[in-house]
């Protein structure tokens, strides 16, 4: 075993968990969940604190070779105690594959499925969540969120309807960009929301200054994407050593303290880095147990950064 603190590199560390996915079998081999997990403040419901995105990475073809590894990735989520897989149908066919995948491995129970609504008009986001829940091959999703806040009076009043009926379990809103922040926190401060989902890295952090604020004080839960910055934030860290204090807090490479440097904030319930690599997901899940970095750890990260 690693001593504690001694950095182990990424690639190093990928090679391990991916030996490690494939020795675990299909989805259902038995392994212990340790990943933490957070209430959604609306519900209680425990919900595992590292999930998986699928912009990009979900929107393959329909073929053996393509789907493959992305059935690895869920089963490597699932293993780990993960439950939350995002989508979107801006994501080409992203929300086709992961009904296909969780259809074929018998793994929609194990999953915490959110997509969204992207369009405008209340017949036409009708039908487009019609159409997503049947690509998704569910009956109901657990949260559907307004995609960067478009026409969100018209889709929030129907979700209200939706949750009422029970087809969906939780509404939330999305948007990814700093300048829709005043709407955003104004639609947070009127609308009874379960969740919010915003980007947020730690070379990302204006949702500090006041979104996860008011999402804690309206008891709001907050998914987090884009935790690696658009991958430029792991690109720039790729080739430097660990701290030697990253063992105190459970972490063996950079992607473990950037996900675990955004759990520290209080405000944060789950965080959903995408990936298509099924080593990746095992080396994302792995920054869901273990020790959560307190404000002095998480000033610690930023400055290790800065140093560049």
């Amino acid at each position: 075993m690693e001593a504690p603190g001694v950095p182990i590199p990424r690639s190093a560390f990928l090679r391990l968990a991916a030996a490690a996915a494939l020795g675990a079998g299909t989805a259902g081999a038995a392994e212990p969940a340790t990943m933490a997990t957070r209430p959604i403040p609306s519900t209680g419901q425990p919900l595992p604190v590292i999930g998986c995105g699928t912009w990009r990475t979900f929107d393959v073809a329909a073929e053996p070779a393509a789907l493959a590894p992305l059935a690895e990735v869920l089963a490597v989520l699932f293993r780990a105690g993960g439950s939350v897989i995002d989508s979107s149908p801006m994501y080409g066919r992203s929300e086709a594959v992961v009904g296909q995948l969780l259809t074929q491995a018998r793994s929609h129970d194990r999953a915490f499925v959110a997509t969204k609504v992207w369009t405008r008009g209340r017949e036409a986001g009708i039908a487009q969540m019609r159409q997503s829940m049947a690509l998704l091959q569910r009956r109901r999703v657990e949260l559907m969120q307004v995609h960067n806040l478009v026409d969100w009076k018209t889709h929030l009043a129907t979700l209200r309807r939706w949750k009422a009926e029970g087809l969906v379990g939780h509404v939330g809103i999305t948007h990814y960009t700093q300048s829709a922040h005043d709407e955003l926190e104004a639609v947070m401060r009127a609308e009874p929301l379960d969740f919010v989902q915003i980007n947020y890295a730690l070379d990302d952090r204006a949702v500090e200054r006041r979104i996860l604020p008011l999402a804690a004080d309206r008891g709001m839960a907050v998914l987090v994407n884009q935790p690696f910055g658009g991958g430029g934030l792991l690109r720039g860290l790729r080739d430097r050593p660990l701290p030697d204090w990253a063992g105190e807090i459970g972490c063996r490479t950079w992607a473990q303290i950037l996900l675990k440097f955004l759990l520290g904030h209080p405000a944060v319930t789950c965080v959903i880095p995408g990936t298509s690599r099924p080593a990746h997901m095992a080396d994302n899940a792995a920054a869901g147990s273990g020790p959560v970095p307190d404000e002095a750890v998480r000033a610690r990260i930023a400055a290790a950064w800065q140093a560049g």
